[in-house]
């Protein structure tokens, strides 16, 4: 079984506990959010960052909302893995014709 990687072993923020960046950055929410810990097989947050606020998603900040940010966690290569790896099924909206 392959092991199951967090977003900040993917992405390599720095910013999980005791990250190299986190005296710049601060440590991520998702490195610390004890209520997800085991969701999709991650550490804390780790597999399920696009679901936790004040957690970056290309380099946005923590003011966007959960929906406009999420427009831009659909377009990541980390979260389509998870999906991937995690078998969830998500609907897609059908175009008008």
């Amino acid at each position: 079984m392959t092991k199951k990687i967090n977003c900040w072993e993917y992405k390599r923020c720095g910013r999980e506990l005791e990250g190299e960046k986190v005296s710049e950055f601060g440590i991520c929410p998702a490195a610390t959010n004890k209520d997800a810990d085991g969701v999709n097989g991650g550490v804390n947050g780790g597999r399920m960052c696009w679901a936790i606020v004040g957690t970056y998603s290309f380099n946005r900040n923590d003011k966007d909302s959960f929906l406009h940010r999420n427009f831009f966690c659909f377009d990541c290569k980390f979260h389509r893995k998870v999906i991937a790896e995690e078998k969830i099924i998500r609907f897609r909206a059908l175009k008008a014709k």
